[in-house]
Protein backbone atom coordinates (compact mmCIF):
# COMPACT_ATOMS: atom_id res chain seq x y z
CA UNK A 1 0.00 0.00 0.00
CA UNK A 2 2.81 2.44 0.85
CA UNK A 3 4.36 1.86 -2.58
CA UNK A 4 1.20 3.29 -4.15
CA UNK A 5 1.52 6.42 -2.01
CA UNK A 6 5.21 6.84 -2.91
CA UNK A 7 4.38 6.58 -6.61
CA UNK A 8 1.47 9.04 -6.37
CA UNK A 9 3.46 11.53 -4.32
CA UNK A 10 6.48 11.26 -6.63
CA UNK A 11 4.35 11.98 -9.71
CA UNK A 12 2.65 14.92 -7.99
CA UNK A 13 5.96 16.39 -6.79
CA UNK A 14 7.50 16.08 -10.25
CA UNK A 15 4.70 18.24 -11.64
CA UNK A 16 4.69 20.66 -8.71
CA UNK A 17 8.43 21.32 -8.85
CA UNK A 18 9.07 21.19 -12.58
CA UNK A 19 9.79 24.93 -12.79
CA UNK A 20 11.71 25.32 -9.53
CA UNK A 21 15.20 26.72 -9.99
CA UNK A 22 18.29 25.47 -8.25
CA UNK A 23 19.57 22.12 -7.14
CA UNK A 24 17.55 20.75 -4.27
CA UNK A 25 17.69 17.06 -3.51
CA UNK A 26 14.03 15.96 -3.47
CA UNK A 27 13.33 12.40 -2.44
CA UNK A 28 10.07 10.56 -1.84
CA UNK A 29 10.31 7.76 0.70
CA UNK A 30 8.04 5.28 2.43
CA UNK A 31 6.58 6.67 5.67
CA UNK A 32 4.48 4.37 7.86
CA UNK A 33 1.32 3.77 5.80
CA UNK A 34 2.13 6.43 3.24
CA UNK A 35 4.92 8.49 1.71
CA UNK A 36 6.94 11.58 2.54
CA UNK A 37 8.86 14.11 0.51
CA UNK A 38 12.23 15.21 1.80
CA UNK A 39 13.98 18.35 0.55
CA UNK A 40 17.68 18.13 1.33
CA UNK A 41 16.90 15.64 4.14
CA UNK A 42 14.11 17.75 5.67
CA UNK A 43 10.57 16.37 5.60
CA UNK A 44 8.09 18.76 4.04
CA UNK A 45 5.12 16.87 2.51
CA UNK A 46 3.35 13.63 3.40
CA UNK A 47 0.70 11.62 1.62
CA UNK A 48 -1.12 9.14 3.84
CA UNK A 49 -4.63 7.71 4.18
CA UNK A 50 -5.70 10.95 5.95
CA UNK A 51 -4.66 13.09 2.97
CA UNK A 52 -1.89 15.35 1.75
CA UNK A 53 -0.10 17.25 4.53
CA UNK A 54 2.22 20.14 3.74
CA UNK A 55 4.63 21.71 6.23
CA UNK A 56 4.22 25.47 5.93
CA UNK A 57 5.16 28.69 7.68
CA UNK A 58 2.74 29.59 10.45
CA UNK A 59 1.08 32.50 8.61
CA UNK A 60 0.27 30.44 5.51
CA UNK A 61 -0.86 27.43 7.52
CA UNK A 62 -3.12 29.48 9.79
CA UNK A 63 -4.65 31.32 6.81
CA UNK A 64 -5.47 28.01 5.07
CA UNK A 65 -7.03 26.58 8.23
CA UNK A 66 -8.93 29.79 9.04
CA UNK A 67 -10.35 29.91 5.49
CA UNK A 68 -11.37 26.23 5.65
CA UNK A 69 -9.06 25.26 2.79
CA UNK A 70 -7.08 22.91 5.06
CA UNK A 71 -7.24 21.28 8.47
CA UNK A 72 -4.70 20.79 11.23
CA UNK A 73 -2.89 17.46 10.71
CA UNK A 74 -4.09 14.69 12.96
CA UNK A 75 -3.33 11.09 11.97
CA UNK A 76 -5.97 9.51 14.23
CA UNK A 77 -9.12 11.00 15.82
CA UNK A 78 -7.70 11.27 19.35
CA UNK A 79 -4.02 11.69 18.47
CA UNK A 80 -2.22 14.98 19.01
CA UNK A 81 -2.17 17.57 16.24
CA UNK A 82 1.06 17.44 14.25
CA UNK A 83 2.31 21.01 14.48
CA UNK A 84 3.50 22.81 11.41
CA UNK A 85 1.33 21.04 8.83
CA UNK A 86 -1.78 21.91 6.84
CA UNK A 87 -3.85 18.86 5.88
CA UNK A 88 -5.73 18.62 2.61
CA UNK A 89 -8.01 15.61 3.31
CA UNK A 90 -8.88 14.99 -0.33
CA UNK A 91 -5.19 14.52 -1.00
CA UNK A 92 -3.67 15.28 -4.36
CA UNK A 93 -7.01 14.96 -6.14
CA UNK A 94 -8.56 17.72 -4.01
CA UNK A 95 -6.46 20.59 -5.26
CA UNK A 96 -4.16 19.45 -8.01
CA UNK A 97 -2.23 22.40 -9.38
CA UNK A 98 -3.61 24.75 -6.70
CA UNK A 99 -1.48 22.82 -4.21
CA UNK A 100 1.72 23.20 -6.25
CA UNK A 101 2.37 26.68 -4.86
CA UNK A 102 2.14 25.34 -1.31
CA UNK A 103 4.56 22.51 -2.11
CA UNK A 104 7.05 25.06 -3.45
CA UNK A 105 6.54 27.27 -0.40
CA UNK A 106 7.05 24.25 1.84
CA UNK A 107 10.33 23.30 0.18
CA UNK A 108 11.64 26.85 0.49
CA UNK A 109 10.47 27.00 4.10
CA UNK A 110 12.01 23.73 5.28
CA UNK A 111 15.35 24.64 3.73
CA UNK A 112 15.53 27.45 6.32
CA UNK A 113 15.16 24.95 9.17
CA UNK A 114 18.34 23.34 10.54
CA UNK A 115 18.86 19.67 9.74
CA UNK A 116 17.86 17.20 12.45
CA UNK A 117 20.75 16.35 14.78
CA UNK A 118 20.99 12.80 13.47
CA UNK A 119 21.56 14.07 9.91
CA UNK A 120 24.09 16.89 10.44
CA UNK A 121 26.47 17.09 7.49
Amino acid sequence: MAKEYVEKLSAFITKATSKMPGKINLECKHLFSGAALYADDRICVTLTPVGLAIKLPETTREMLIRNHKALPLQYFPKSPIKKGYALFPGGIASGGTMLHKYVKESIEYVLTIPLPHNIQK
